[in-house]
């Protein structure tokens, strides 16, 4: 799962601004393809005075911080990408605007995870295509959670 909170001045975003967000956000995790239901984006607006950068207030500031849980992301370069699509994507929201933002990523272990009491499918299993076309969870079978191509053969063979 993808948890976003948002920080950011009391009166940034109205609901509208607010939905935008969320579906553009949801949409960058859909294109994985991750269930949409993993996505979870809470808005936190912060009072006047209350957000210090550098000991000073700066009540210009908005801050992601994200926690990744269904997925890492493995190495500098992909890493370095992945910033950059989240950049694009919310800079009608902050730098269009005229405030200063930072982004962070947490990335915790997939195995302390569940969702309605599920342990969520491995990736690209069948298991998870189903949940991604259900968007909702829902138990699996142990020969759900192999991968949707599974090539039981030695050496490397066509896919």
């Amino acid at each position: 799962m993808p948890l976003w909170k948002i920080y950011h001045p009391a009166g940034t975003y109205n609901a509208e601004d607010k939905k935008l967000l969320a579906e553009k956000i949801t949409g960058l995790y859909a294109s994985i393809p991750l269930p949409k239901f993993y996505v979870v984006v809470i808005f936190e607006e912060m009072a006047r005075d209350s957000c210090f950068v550098g000991g000073e207030p700066n009540n210009n500031f908005i801050r992601f911080k994200v926690d990744h849980i269904a997925r890492t992301l493995p190495g500098p370069v992909i890493r370095e990408w992945w910033i950059r699509k989240i950049d694009e994507i919310i800079a009608s929201h902050v730098k269009e605007r005229g405030y200063d933002w930072e982004v962070s990523i947490d990335e915790t272990p997939f195995d302390l995870w569940s969702l309605q009491g599920e342990i969520p499918p491995p990736f690209e299993s069948v298991a998870e295509k189903r949940w991604v076309e259900e968007n909702r969870a829902s138990s699996s079978t142990a020969a759900e959670k192999l991968p949707v191509r599974l090539t039981l053969t030695p050496g490397l063979a066509e896919r």
